[in-house]
Order: structure tokens, then sequence, then C-alpha cells
């Protein structure tokens, strides 16, 4: 099995999102959000991310892309959910694949976004009804954002770990935006998903992506597992905290990952996503993943 990028051994990448800064110029007038996306995308490389994102600074999970999804109207479902009218991150990952050769682009999961809602009309009797819906009207957004060089596709279902989702609907929503899609998926589940683990494996996705600093049985869930030709985003600094990491504390969890599932398979990146930290706090972290990972392959080629 070969490194997810070529001649790359161990990867780094993010979760996705950035403090979000808005930069007061004269194309703000017009695009508020850009320069904060410049900015996310410039300090992603500066860090030696090796996959880095648009930032997501445009809006929380749910709010960015329930706003544009026709049936929804603030957080309320008030309709039938639709394919939305106009691109929803498509610019800004396109402006990312312009700036860097790897880049993922991220939608929220249809699981997460239809708990995130509330059921304002008759036309969903509950969430299981709505999840569907929602699915085929990313489909769109998702093939738009594979086109635009991405090297892979990443669903964000926070929803999972906490048992609220049901699985089986959550599995067909995911294949419906997978199978619509050529670039490799990539599933991003928060908090502890040991108990989960069989039900994620089962996904239609190529990248299981997760946080190993906050919830070390993560990792020990995989052991023994067949994981086929699947990654693993590996979660190695700890994104809760504004608390920056021991470079000994992400070594180690970084060398338990390899003991376990071995380099090659490894996308080390943060727990989550680094929106909540100030700029400096998020750079700092970047910048001590990538440290870390520097050091650990100069270690692997000695051995």
């Amino acid at each position: 099995m070969q490194s997810f990028i070529p001649d790359t051994i161990l990867p780094t990448t993010v979760v996705g999102s950035y403090p979000s800064q808005p930069k007061r110029t004269l194309r703000s007038l017009f695009d508020p959000y850009h320069g904060a996306v410049e900015e996310a995308v410039s300090l992603q490389k500066k860090a030696g991310i090796t996959i880095i994102s648009d930032g997501q600074v445009r809006g929380d999970i749910i709010g960015a892309f329930a706003s544009k999804l026709p049936g929804i109207r603030g957080g309320d479902v008030i309709g039938r959910v639709m394919p939305p009218d106009q691109a929803i991150t498509i610019k800004d990952t396109a402006y990312a694949v312009r700036q860097h050769p790897y880049v993922k682009a991220i939608i929220t999961g249809p699981s997460t976004l239809a708990y995130g809602l509330h059921l304002g009309t008759p036309l969903y009797r509950n969430r299981n009804e709505l999840v569907p819906d929602i699915a085929s009207s990313l489909v769109v957004e998702a093939q738009g954002l594979a086109k635009t060089g991405a090297v892979m596709l990443q669903i964000d279902e926070p929803i999972l770990s906490t048992g609220a989702a049901d699985m089986d609907v959550a599995k067909k929503a995911i294949s419906t935006i997978a199978k619509a899609v050529s670039i490799p998926v990539c599933l991003h589940a928060c908090g502890n998903i040991a108990h989960i683990i069989d039900d994620l494996l089962a996904m239609p996705i190529q990248i299981l992506d997760f946080e190993g600093s906050v919830n070390a049985e993560n990792l020990a869930s995989l052991s023994g597992k067949d994981l086929k030709d699947r990654y693993i985003g590996y979660g190695i600094v700890d994104s809760s905290s504004p608390v920056l990491d021991s470079a000994d504390d992400v070594k180690r969890r970084l060398w338990k990952g390899i003991d376990i599932l071995g380099a090659e398979r490894i996308l080390p990146d943060p727990d989550c996503g680094l929106r909540m930290h100030t700029p400096e706090s998020a750079y700092a972290k970047l910048t001590r993943l990538t440290g870390v990972v520097s050091e650990v392959r100069q270690e692997i080629g000695n051995l």
C-alpha cells in the first residue's frame, strides 16, 4: 500500500475549519470573506500542511450549507429540500486548488445537517425521511467540488458518534454522495467512535478521519480490523484546548498509530477543526503537527 500522496510518507492534513478573519478591503465590499479564505490557505501552506482546505471560514457547518438549500429557512425545514440554486463552497475550494496542489473539499453530512435543523413542515415526519433528500440535494455540490481538482471529498458527520442518527440511513445517504463523485471520499466523525467502528468501516469511503489525542480508544478500536485499502486521518493534536500539545505527546501518539496502522496508511491531522481558536493558537497547532511529522519521517528513513 502506498501513501495517499505518492512519495510523501505521512502526508499531513486538516479537518477543515480555520479561524475566520473577515478583511476590510475594497474587495470585501463584494465578498467580506474572501480575504479570510486567502489567509487560511496561506497559513496552512506556510505551516507545511500537505493537504489543505479552504478554511471553511463562511460559517458554522450547519448554517454554511443549510442557508443555501431551498426548503430551509434559518434553522427550520419549511418545505421539500432541494439542490442549491448556486454553488456553496466550490468557489473557495477552487481558489485553494489554484494556490496548492493538494486540497480536500468538504461538505457537511446529510445526517448532521438533518439533526441540526428543526422540522417545521409535515412533509417530513422525522429526520430519517429528511436525510435522503439532503443527500440528493448535496450531490450537485459534491460533483462540482470534485471537478475543482481537489484530491478528496470529506463528509463531516459529527452526529454519528452521539447515537442519535440511524446508521443505516446515514450509510445510504453517504453512499448517494460517494457514488456520484470519482475522487476518494473521506468520512470525518467526531468524539468517541469505538462503539460504532464497525458501522463506520462499512461505509462506502476510502478514508476514515477521527480524533486520536482526546479519544485514544478510537485508534485502539482499529487494532485487528481489516481496513482493506482504506487510509486513516488520524488526529494527533488536540483541537479542543487552546493549550499547545507538547512535541513529545504528539510524537508518542503518532508512533502508536504507526505501530497499529502502518505509516503508509496514516494522514496525520488535528482532532477536529480549528475555527474556535485564535489565529495564533491555530497556527501553532499546525506547526507543531508538521514539525513532529517531519521528525518522524526522518526517523522512519533511518530505520
